[in-house]
């Protein structure tokens, strides 16, 4: 028994027992009762609830689920008490913790349908993101005052001049495997000495760039996307707009222009680096002096291959830039969201920096530059 909620279990004769609850059934009476019927073994085959005086939801939910546990009768509701055995009855009729799954052949047309939908949406948001920078730039040359110079300066440090030591290392050693497994390779034909344009023209026309774009892709990228996105989060960009400034002037502009005047040095940079990778185990492994190879680099490249590089970086740096804001504008919701779309822009740049790579490739192929 309990103050306020009790009960009398009756043996009704048949080998079964009447569940006879009294009192108040309410949620601040209900808790030591609630425990004490959880216990009873006995087969119920009724609950009577005549000599209930108050019940609300949660006392209409302990009595229901005891009968549905017994699979006993409700007997002596009144109208009230009806109503709330009725409203937590419905939630629990017919309804699956999942929904039926479709067949395969609606299945595999319903899922493709839902990606069509999401590409052209994610394409709608992309246009209309990029109308919105095209706006800001358009605002900042009629007023060049509002253009934030030090916003600017201070990304450029964050892409370039602090990516230096990584992308250097990177294309040290990308050198140094190309002009080893080239040499090996070449070896079997005896032109070990063609290693020198192999790596020369590899770097700077290809692997240079594009191992630029994808190492900022996944440094600078992904730090535009979590940067925004928590900005995001936090209203500091709603804050942003309700004081007067434009987040797409004074955040997502900034990093664009820096993301395109650094790329072109640093690939150039990564370039330069790798071919001095490539001549130092040329020098151990092939005994092709250092200052020879670098002396030999400018005789077997065309220059051409090297304004390949310079005018594709700008393009890759543009991509990788677009796509960490563009990511980062669209975080809400909760933090799992700024993971999220930050390992969407990472991925989404560097497939889009390959994808366009490809098309240059033929591109310049086309016009004598291949």
């Amino acid at each position: 028994m309990s103050a306020g909620a009790g009960y009398n279990l009756i043996e009704t004769g048949d080998g079964g027992y009447r569940l006879e609850l009294e009192g108040a059934y309410l949620v601040s009476t209900v808790g030591r009762v609630d425990r004490e019927l959880r216990k009873i073994g006995e087969p119920i085959s009724e609950i009577d609830v005549s000599q209930v005086d108050e019940i609300d939801t949660v006392g209409a939910w302990i009595a229901f689920h005891l009968a549905q546990k017994h699979d006993a009768e409700i007997t002596g509701a009144n109208d009230r008490a009806s109503r709330l055995f009725e409203a937590v009855k419905a939630p629990s009729e017919g309804v699956g913790m999942r929904p039926d799954r479709l067949p395969a052949y609606l299945r595999i047309p319903h899922h493709t349908g839902e990606l069509v939908g999401e590409f052209w949406s994610g394409l709608k948001g992309t246009l209309g993101f990029l109308g919105q920078i095209l706006i800001a730039a358009g605002g900042i040359l009629r007023h060049p005052g509002r253009f934030r110079g030090k916003a600017l300066v201070r990304q450029l440090e964050l892409v370039g001049v602090t990516a230096l030591p990584i992308v250097g290392l990177m294309s040290f050693l990308i050198g140094i495997v190309i002009a080893q497994q080239g040499a090996v390779q070449l070896a079997q034909f005896g032109a070990e000495t063609l290693t020198v344009n192999l790596v020369g023209r590899i770097t700077l026309r290809e692997l240079g760039v594009l191992m630029t774009a994808i190492m900022v892709a996944g440094r600078s990228g992904s730090a535009f996307a979590a940067q925004l996105g928590t900005m995001k989060l936090t209203e500091e960009v709603d804050a942003m707009r309700t004081i007067g400034i434009s987040p797409m002037e004074a955040l997502v502009i900034p990093r664009i222009l820096a993301a395109i005047l650094m790329m072109p040095l640093l690939g150039f940079y990564a370039s330069v680096v790798a071919i001095i990778g490539g001549a130092v185990i040329a020098d151990v492994s092939l005994g092709i002096p250092f200052l020879s190879f670098l002396a030999r680099i400018k005789e077997v490249v065309p220059t051409y291959d090297l304004w390949v590089g310079l005018i594709k970086a700008p393009v890759f740096g543009l991509i990788v830039a677009f796509a960490g804001c563009y990511q980062g504008m669209q975080v809400e919701g909760d933090s799992e969201a700024v993971g999220r779309r930050t390992t969407q822009a990472v991925v989404y740049a560097i497939f889009m920096v390959i994808v366009v790579d490809a098309f240059f490739a033929i591109f310049f192929s086309n016009v004598g530059w291949g």
